[in-house]
């Protein structure tokens, strides 16, 4: 099959969204790599398992107030934009552009089925994949629509928690914020042992965030943030289109959020990290996010304006050339050096421990990023969601 006639040739790429989704990608991990190697619910409160002094909270800190939340939103907000890009492609080539996209987004979901229940819980693919079912059908709203929308939507499991924690909702969320020490235990248990033991664990949990974890949050918040990317690359944002004064605005508002994160840090402090808190705790990260994810955006897009061909735009655009990739042999090494089918390393590590296999990982996935496409088109799980969307085999090789 021809360029034409099938994805996207390198040559053709849009610079800014490769890098953006570069960043995020290698982003993620800083906040993935807490559920991979400690227990779930330490994700949403970080008391209840391990150190949490000295260098420590400072860790969490740092990934809480610069990364959780912040990079999952700018990884949405580019799959958002690349449902419209792919679709705008597709009808300029005269191809049946829904039709591709279905076939598209049910390999998607596949293969996030098999990442979710075979290796990790965690897995996003199958959320993005139910959203965009969904959510084509906006791509020819207007960006201000489609903005307004995705703000409708991420309002939704906000306002549903503020109100439960003014109704005394706490009680709701017991169980989540303070976990029994057996069910912590057991978890351990799990993730140390082999394989089929970990199943106890990760099949429940996988089918609730696919089921009413889906229904009850993540449509709302990972819609949400789907619609604002498909705003964002309509009205030139991500692809680098717009003035430089919209991206110092961006930045600025990066700013401010930082400080409404800080302040959510503070206020459940304050409250000695209880329950009743918890609810109103979350939303200042919440809504932080966004902003701070639009200020990485004006970072990111600004800096690739200025360097376009630099070594580090570059760089950051190979990563994310292979996000796909990426995103599932982070699961991969991280399962393997965790799990107890590899080193069995899961609940023993410190935080600063864990950051310390963040930055490894990040090492070894930009230098195999660049060095692959030096030779292929494409990164191996990019090339196979390809030919199965296009029903045939696409060229991987540069020379093909």
């Amino acid at each position: 099959m021809s360029d034409s006639s099938g994805p996207t040739p390198p040559s053709e790429r849009i610079v800014s969204l490769d890098v953006l989704r570069g960043v995020a990608v290698l982003g993620i991990l800083v906040i993935n790599v807490r559920v991979f190697s400690m227990p779930e619910q330490t994700l949403l409160n970080p008391t209840i398992y391990g150190d949490f002094t000295g260098a420590n909270y400072y860790a969490w800190l740092v990934g809480h107030v610069f990364a959780q939340g912040k990079f999952i939103t700018l990884f949405s907000a580019l799959f958002g934009a690349g449902i419209v890009l792919f679709i705008e492609s597709k009808e300029r080539k005269g191809q049946s552009a829904m039709a591709l996209h279905y076939r598209r987004t049910a390999w998607l979901i596949a293969i996030g089925m098999g990442h979710a229940y075979l290796l990790w819980y965690g897995d996003i693919l199958v959320a993005y994949g139910f959203c965009a079912l969904v959510l084509v059908f906006c791509r020819d709203w207007t960006p201000a629509g489609q903005a307004t929308a995705g703000l409708l939507l991420l309002l939704v499991p906000s306002s549903l928690e503020v109100f439960a924690g003014f109704a005394g909702g706490a009680e709701a969320i017991a169980g989540q914020w303070s976990p029994a020490a057996a069910a912590i235990a057991a978890e351990v248990s799990a993730y140390q042992g082999g394989w089929l033991g970990q199943l106890d664990h990760r099949v429940p949990a996988a089918f609730e965030r696919q089921t009413t974890g889906f229904i009850g949050g993540s449509f709302w918040q990972v819609g949400g943030v789907i619609l604002l990317g498909m705003a964002l690359y309509k009205w030139g944002v991500l692809t680098g289109e717009r003035s430089t004064r919209v991206y110092r605005g961006l930045i600025a508002g990066g700013v401010v959020g930082v400080g409404v994160v800080l302040a959510g840090v503070w206020y459940i402090e304050a409250n000695d990290w209880s329950a009743d808190a918890a609810l109103f705790w979350r939303q200042f990260n919440y809504w932080g996010a966004l902003l701070v994810a639009g200020g990485y955006v004006g970072v990111i897009v600004s800096y690739t304006r200025w360097r376009p061909d630099g070594a580090i735009t570059r760089t950051f655009a190979a990563v994310g050339r292979t996000a796909f990739t990426n995103y599932l042999l982070q699961t991969v090494v991280a399962t393997t050096v965790f799990y107890g089918h590899g080193l069995g390393l899961f609940g023993t590590v410190s935080r600063v421990e864990a950051l310390g296999f963040v930055v490894a990982v990040w090492v070894g996935q930009v230098v195999c990023s660049v060095l692959w496409l030096r030779a292929f088109r494409f990164g191996p799980v990019e090339w196979l969601w390809r030919t199965l969307t296009y029903g045939e085999r696409q060229p991987m090789r540069r020379s093909e």
